[in-house]
């Protein structure tokens, strides 16, 4: 297996990159305002989407269990996260919660589902 992809297939990369990608989106959605820099799509139903869809498939990586009753408890878990996160903007002007966005980021937590199947796939040691 080359380098780069036995590094990729550690637990333990894909740990920090979860919680990385969970204090930066944290800390983003929080923000009274959010630099404009940082609107990398210009649509903020994309950014939420995007957002999302990282941690998810970080997440679904750093498991050490790969049952199906995890991934969907770790994803129930991130989708509560963004709801949270929703209700926490209302309390900060002029940020608003938004049921479009939580619906944008449980769209980022299936892409994320899927970008792992198909990580998964690429970083299962060969048989050969």
């Amino acid at each position: 297996m080359p380098r780069l992809l036995h590094c990729l297939a550690r637990r333990s990369v894909w740990r920090v990159a979860f919680w990385v990608q969970f204090g930066v989106v944290t800390a983003l959605m929080l923000w009274p305002r959010p630099p404009a820099a940082l609107d990398l799509t210009g649509w903020d139903k994309l950014n939420h989407v995007l957002a999302f869809a990282g941690p998810a498939t970080a997440g679904l990586l750093a498991r050490s269990r790969h049952g199906m009753t995890t991934a969907t408890m770790l994803l129930l878990a991130l989708l509560g996260w963004g709801g949270v996160l929703e209700l926490l903007q209302t309390a900060l002007p002029p940020r608003q919660g938004d049921w479009a966005d939580l619906l944008a980021d449980a769209i980022g937590l299936a892409i994320g589902g899927l970008c792992y199947l198909a990580l998964r796939r690429c970083l299962r040691p060969s048989s050969a």
